[in-house]
């Protein structure tokens, strides 16, 4: 088990020597204790896994995990984002037992705990490691934030709220109800 004595930066060895019950992401070689979900936060999870797995599987577009699911994108770099798409296309970067590369869409559901995180470093290393798409869920604005990759940065493609539907030609056909996922 990593001691807290020892000083950074951390890799994927020491990550994998953390216990199983806690989840932990290794962000720039430092260890980052991720906090429990609240209720809400997993009501929001289920309602895009319950939307988005069903026509993911119907039309054979690729695999759509949750977490905990660690995505291995260098030794000092591992995330578990809530949820994760990845098309056929790049299923080969499903491993045994992590992902090892960038996922084509990752959700992050932000919390007042993680929402400067998700905004700042995990958005930046999304970009850096090639995640084509990444939408952030504020359950309690009930509104979703699209970003898509263009030139090496994830650009914002609008805020959605209620009322709203969310799509993405990542998944095409698929049209996400925004009053659905928050009601």
């Amino acid at each position: 088990m990593v001691t807290r004595t020892r000083k950074g930066p951390y890799t994927y060895a020491d990550y994998l020597l953390t216990p199983n019950d806690v989840r932990y992401e290794l962000i720039d070689g430092e260890l980052i204790l991720a906090p429990t979900p609240i209720p809400l936060h997993q009501r929001v999870g289920m309602r895009f896994t319950n939307r988005m797995g069903p026509f993911i599987e119907e039309h054979d577009l690729g695999e759509l995990l949750a977490a905990p699911m660690d995505v291995h994108f260098s030794d000092t770099n591992v995330l578990q984002p809530d949820i994760l798409f990845i098309s056929n296309e790049r299923s080969h970067i499903i491993g045994e037992t992590n992902i090892q590369g960038a996922p084509d869409l990752v959700i992050e559901i932000a919390s007042p705990s993680t929402e400067e995180r998700d905004r700042g470093v995990k958005q930046e290393l999304y970009a850096l490691f090639g995640v084509l798409e990444y939408w952030r869920a504020y359950p309690l604005t009930q509104t979703v934030e699209a970003l898509r990759l263009e030139n090496g940065r994830l650009v914002s493609l609008g805020v959605y709220g209620p009322g709203a539907t969310l799509s993405t030609p990542l998944l095409p056909g698929l049209s996400i109800d925004l009053g659905e996922i928050f009601g």
